[in-house]
């Protein structure tokens, strides 16, 4: 549905993957349910072997190799998820100073998201 769990943001210098498997283990001590996540091709090796080593399943989306567009399976959630996330201002640009200030108004556009699926 791309609902968002958790959300963390960091430096530029710190790789996805790295960052993706404490943001993994701390969600999954708030939603111990989780059987297993998606990713693409970069979150192979660390990320992977982490998921598996906690005993859940890592879906790793193929790379397209032949021409032309193609959906993804469950990949295009996460992308619309992005897309709606850019129609707020405050997340167009880089306009905020310290990473929680960016988590926080990511979870404020997310909320504003959901209030008006509900309206409808």
């Amino acid at each position: 549905m791309g609902n968002l769990l958790k959300v963390v943001v960091s430096a530029a210098n710190i790789h996805d993957t790295v960052v993706g498997c404490s943001v993994f283990k701390s969600t999954l001590k708030k939603y111990p349910s989780i059987l297993g996540v998606c990713g693409d091709e970069g979150y192979r090796g660390t990320f992977l072997s982490f998921v598996e080593a906690l005993g859940r399943k890592c879906d790793i989306s193929e790379r397209i190799v032949s021409k032309g567009w193609k959906v993804l399976p469950k990949r295009w959630c996460v992308e619309r998820t992005f897309s709606w996330l850019t129609w707020f201002r405050r997340l167009s640009k880089d306009y905020e100073i310290t990473t929680k200030s960016e988590e926080n108004m990511i979870m404020i556009a997310n909320s504003t998201i959901l209030l008006r699926r509900l309206s409808y």
